[in-house]
């Protein structure tokens, strides 16, 4: 992989990629997972979907690295017990608090790095000097302030490809989607980083999640309630 690492081009000391090779990088992630999660004899829950493992061959084709985390479950299930595993930033609030893993779970991951490829932020910098807000709601404010476009990487000097950048902002928000009922399949994504979709509906405003605990989940405190977890192992 002599390109190495995706987080190494939009955060570190190698040359920050053009707008082109930014969304073939995106659809190439979303082709890697639609094999996971429905092209394979089993589902595949990666868990850890984040720019640190998306590897880059010599033409910048993407390679889905690190399975440590991989979880293997039948087709039609839906959430699955896994115990709380991944990286602060891109996990879904469903799993956080309830330590069940899905594909959604997985959706949500390519959400915060569909943003982070759009707009060279990090998922758990805080974006705007005066506010403390992450990356998805930042997003979520430009989008109902109606400056959803403002919020592209300024490293891109301006060129870009508009359209696309909207797109994938807009598909990346609707993966981030704190209801996991309302996030899109990866095979939707394609189609819509293909402007062969609908287009996402969302709303102005960032919806707040809301998860319940159920009996025999561990609880830890959060200061305001109790928040369900399973064994924790977070990477940093």
């Amino acid at each position: 992989m002599p390109n190495g690492s995706l987080d190494s081009h939009l955060f570190g000391q190698k040359n920050s990629l053009e707008w082109a090779v930014r969304y073939k990088i995106a659809t190439g992630l979303d082709s890697a997972l639609l094999y996971l999660h429905e092209e394979w004899e089993q589902c595949v829950m990666h868990r850890d979907i984040k720019t640190s493992n998306i590897m880059l061959d010599s033409g910048f084709n993407v390679k889905l690295g690190d399975f440590g985390l991989a979880r293997l479950m039948d087709h039609e299930l839906g959430l699955q017990t896994t115990g709380l595993a991944g990286t602060l930033g891109y996990l879904a609030p469903e799993y956080v608090t309830t330590g069940k893993a899905s594909k959604d779970s997985d959706v949500y991951s390519f959400g915060v790095v569909a943003l982070e490829i759009a707009c060279g932020q990090k998922a758990m910098d805080s974006v705007d000097p005066n506010s403390d807000l992450g990356l998805v709601q930042w997003v979520w404010d430009l989008l109902g302030k109606g400056e959803l476009i403002s919020g592209v990487d300024q490293k891109l000097n301006k060129v870009f490809d508009k359209k696309e950048a909207e797109c994938l902002m807009m598909v990346g928000l609707w993966c981030a989607h704190p209801d996991r009922s309302l996030r899109p399949s990866i095979r939707q994504v394609i189609q819509e980083l293909k402007f062969e979709g609908a287009g996402p509906n969302l709303p102005m405003k960032m919806p707040v999640p809301m998860y319940f605990a159920e009996p025999g989940d561990a609880e830890v405190n959060s200061g305001g309630g109790s928040i369900t977890y399973a064994s924790i192992d977070l990477k940093r």
